[in-house]
């Protein structure tokens, strides 16, 4: 049991609030559902300060989850609350995350897609409702296994169609139907 004492606990239930009511909530990812309610779905929570103290966690991370059979874990959401508050930081820190999948020879093996509490697509406002779509409660890098991706693509049709349904989705609800949803961080980190 998830102590709501301890503020590790709290990113972690958060984190799994975001993923139930907003991802699987809102059908944003409709691959999400399957693993989440199987429990394949690892929260890893580094306690790093730093971009160096960071890719040390990813890299550990990452070769858990190559070494795992995805019966066991799917999929990671590494969850990083002491680092990278900027977007603009976190989004340069996104370039040393394919260095490190390209070092550790990943690349078609992992794929690490970014969510952060202030995310914001190139050429938006930062308040466009749109930019909700990738916006989780704590900078987070998910780690997807390329396999399950794959899988996942073939069993829905037009999956090439859910950036546009999920703009649109973001439009509908509006503002104020996300705020709604309750999915903002609920424990101070810095």
């Amino acid at each position: 049991m998830i102590s709501t004492n301890d503020p590790t606990s709290l990113i972690i239930l958060d984190s799994q609030k975001w993923l139930e009511r907003a991802v699987i909530g809102l059908n944003l990812c409709p691959f999400a559902k399957s693993v989440h309610v199987k429990n394949l779905v690892r929260y890893a929570i580094s306690d790093a300060s730093s971009e160096a103290e960071l890719l040390h966690d990813l890299k550990s991370e990452l070769l858990y989850l190559n070494s795992i059979s995805p019966s066991k874990t799917d999929t990671t959401l590494l969850i990083a609350p002491l680092c990278l508050e900027s977007f603009l930081e976190f989004n340069q820190f996104i370039l040393k995350t394919n260095k490190l999948l390209n070092k550790l020879d990943l690349v078609g093996i992992i794929q690490i897609a970014s969510l952060h509490p202030r995310y914001q697509f190139s050429g938006t406002e930062f308040d466009d409702v749109t930019n909700n779509t990738n916006r989780s409660p704590y900078p987070t890098l998910h780690l997807l296994r390329e396999s399950s991706i794959d899988r996942a693509i073939q069993a829905i049709p037009d999956a090439e169609s859910i950036f546009q349904v999920n703009m649109e989705t973001m439009r509908r609800i509006g503002v104020d139907g996300w705020h709604d949803l309750g999915v903002l961080a609920t424990t101070k980190t810095t």
